[in-house]
């Protein structure tokens, strides 16, 4: 459904500014800088589980809008919002979110240049930023031959939001890394500005990494090949996927709101880069995204979080 809705609108903008729609975010030239814009939202009943602190609702929709500037390769400028309240909401929640947005601007050293308010049916706290960079990055950039590499880890937020969900009995340390990453995320915006420099394409983990990796190889014509003996998975991954009889290696393509980011780079620029990444596959000539598995080569199934998709099941 989601998709539909983008497509149905896609139909008719035309004007779309120097680079097309389609990426983490938009973009105008100016001079031999872009300077990029992207917006995202967050509507509290369903992107806020109740373990999540007022606070730490404001800081991620800081992160989730920087985010994006990060798989642009581009450096934060400025962040901007609107936020939409129920009549009569608790003045408390709102003051948390305050000091979560707060924090944040000061952790991404970004400074809050506008916002608005309105009244709404849910809290909506639709979030902008602004960046720029010399060299762009894209969702179309990948070439055959290219590594395919992903920052940090991948798989704790799902895992951590099966364990809130199930109630699972985990121990405290396993609780911690997992809710780590679902509660406190942080957008890899020093690791974006260093790709811009080498790296041919790149996408941030929002909706799930299988999701992002089919984006890749479809928006760049390419074929995509991971191998899953060296996604970084962390062990309390594999701990809650036994508690609940799932596959570890579905949990971690599946899991969104990561943050982590995708990018497709040349062989000989790895060694440029001074930050902590992991090589998961190889870019080739063709289509579609692959998963070598246990000595064999399958299709990699589209995993991961799509708006209204409950829609569908009507």
């Amino acid at each position: 459904m989601e998709r539909e809705i983008i497509g149905l609108f896609m139909r008719y903008f035309k004007n779309q500014g120097d680079l097309p729609l389609g990426d983490d975010a938009g973009a105008l030239k100016f001079g031999d800088e872009w300077l990029v814009a992207t917006n995202d939202m967050l509507v509290k009943s369903t992107d806020v589980p109740e373990i999540m602190t007022p606070e730490q609702v404001g800081f991620k929709v800081f992160t989730m809008n920087i985010s994006d500037l990060a798989a642009m390769g581009a450096k934060p400028i400025g962040f901007l919002f609107s936020l939409g309240v129920p009549n009569k909401f608790d003045m408390n929640y709102l003051k948390g979110i305050a000091l979560g947005l707060a924090k944040a601007s000061k952790f991404y050293e970004t400074p809050i240049i506008s916002a608005d308010t309105n009244e709404a049916c849910d809290l909506i706290i639709d979030g902008i930023a602004l960046g720029k960079t010399k060299r762009i990055l894209t969702r179309s950039g990948a070439n055959a031959g290219d590594l395919v590499c992903v920052t940090g880890d991948i798989g704790r937020a799902l895992a951590g939001l099966k364990v809130y969900f199930e109630n699972l009995d985990v121990g405290k340390g396993t609780r911690e890394a997992l809710y780590e990453k679902l509660l406190e995320p942080k957008a890899r915006i020093k690791e974006g500005q260093i790709l811009s420099k080498y790296a041919n394409a790149a996408i941030d983990i929002s909706d799930g990494m299988s999701k992002e990796l089919h984006l890749v190889a479809e928006m760049s014509g390419v074929k995509i090949l991971v191998d899953s003996e060296k996604l970084p998975i962390q062990e309390e991954v594999f701990e809650v996927a036994g508690l609940l009889g799932l596959d570890p290696i579905e949990i971690a393509l599946a899991s969104g709101e990561e943050f982590e980011l995708i990018f497709t780079i040349p062989e000989e620029h790895l060694d440029k880069l001074n930050f902590d990444f992991t090589v998961i596959g190889r870019v080739e000539k063709g289509e579609g995204v692959y998963l070598r598995r246990n000595g064999k080569l399958e299709k990699m199934p589209v995993l991961g979080w799509e708006h209204l998709s409950r829609l569908n099941k009507k």
